[in-house]
């Protein structure tokens, strides 16, 4: 059986590995996914500037999940984030799963951030 110490160290191994390719710039910046037990958390980052350009959790402050589901809720992080991108005037993306695998939570954030208007 693996422990979540080892669980989790596989994760970021992965997720390494993975943004050896998966860069943001500031035309198409990288939307990071971050998921724990409770919430689930998204940023657009530009890699060049090394800056945040936007952000949005189930802990945020402009976002009511209280009521929903995980899934429900990772989908309604994805339109807040899709929104305030698109306030930036970005309307594309290079989506960062973050070493997860694409189903559940991480997929729901990344159809709500498509039907709130971002292209990834």
């Amino acid at each position: 059986m693996i422990n979540k110490a080892n669980k989790n160290e596989i994760r970021q191994k992965r997720h390494r590995r993975v943004r050896e390719y998966v860069n943001g710039t500031a035309s198409r910046p990288r939307l990071s996914v971050y998921r724990s037990t409770t919430h689930i958390y998204a940023q657009l980052i530009d890699d060049e500037k090394q800056v945040t350009l936007c952000s949005s959790s189930t802990v945020a402050k402009d976002l009511d999940v209280k009521g929903m589901t995980k899934v429900e809720a990772a989908e309604a992080v994805g339109k807040n984030v899709a929104e305030k991108a698109k306030a930036l005037g970005i309307e594309k993306a290079v989506f960062d799963r973050g070493g997860y695998l694409y189903i559940g939570r991480v997929k729901a954030l990344a159809e709500g951030a498509r039907s709130g208007g971002l292209t990834i």
